[in-house]
C-alpha cells in the first residue's frame, strides 16, 4: 500500500496576514502560485493513484499548478469552519479572549452559512476522508494525495495517528508544504512533515 501525501495550498492574502480562512474563498497570491509550482518535484516523482482536493479555489488552483488534474473534489476536505472568527486573526481574538487557542477553546457561532465547527466535528470529517483515502490506497499501487488546508490537515494527521482531533495542535504546517504519512510495522507514522522545496 502506498503513502498518503498531504499538501497545504499556497499562500493567500489572508494566510499571509494570519486571518482565519475557513469558508471564505480567497485566491492564491502570486507567491502562493510559486509555492504550488515549487511542490511539483516533491509530488510528481511518485506514482500517484488518486488525488482528492478541497472545493476551495486556493486548494484547486494549487492542485492544478502541481499538475494534479484528475483530482476528486471532496467537501470533507474543506478548512475548519471558524464561524464567528472567520477573517479574524488570533491576536484580535485574544484581545477579547486572552489565552484563546483554537484547538482547545473552539470558535463562536457564525451566520447560518458558516455556523462554526468543534474540533470533534472537524475530526469526524477527517475520519471520513481517511476512510476514502484507505479505499483508494487499497485499490491502487500508487500513493494518494490530499490537497487541503492547514488546520484541517493537522486534525487529519492527529486522527491518522490515533490521537484526538485537538492534538492537531502539535503539527505546524506552512503554506505550500508537503507531508507524508506512511506505515512502519503496520502502524501509521509520519514519514515527512512540513517539507518545502529549497531556494
Amino acid at each position: 500500500m502506498g503513502d498518503l501525501f498531504l499538501v497545504r495550498h499556497g499562500e493567500t492574502e489572508w494566510s499571509r496576514s494570519g486571518r482565519h480562512t475557513g469558508r471564505t474563498d480567497v485566491p492564491l497570491t502570486e507567491r502562493g502560485r510559486e509555492e504550488a509550482r515549487a511542490v511539483v518535484p516533491l509530488i510528481r516523482s511518485h506514482r500517484i493513484g488518486a488525488v482528492f482536493v478541497s472545493p476551495s479555489q486556493r486548494a484547486r488552483e494549487t492542485a492544478e499548478l502541481i499538475g494534479l488534474h484528475d483530482a476528486h473534489t471532496d467537501p470533507d476536505l474543506m478548512e475548519w469552519d471558524y464561524g464567528g472568527y472567520e477573517g479574524i486573526t488570533t491576536v484580535a481574538i485574544q484581545r477579547e479572549r486572552p489565552g484563546w487557542f483554537l484547538f482547545t477553546d473552539g470558535v463562536t457561532a457564525g451566520p447560518p452559512d458558516r455556523p462554526g465547527e468543534t474540533a470533534e466535528q472537524v475530526g469526524e470529517r477527517a475520519d471520513r476522508v481517511l476512510a476514502k483515502a484507505d479505499v483508494a490506497l487499497a485499490n491502487t499501487e500508487g500513493c494518494v494525495v490530499l490537497v487541503s488546508h492547514g488546520h484541517f490537515l493537522r486534525v487529519l494527521t492527529a486522527r491518522r495517528l490515533g490521537l484526538p482531533p485537538c492534538d492537531g495542535a502539535l503539527f505546524q504546517l506552512a503554506t505550500g508544504a508537503v507531508c507524508r504519512l506512511g506505515t512502519e510495522h503496520g502502524r501509521p507514522v509520519i514519514a515527512g512533515w512540513n517539507v518545502r522545496p529549497g531556494p
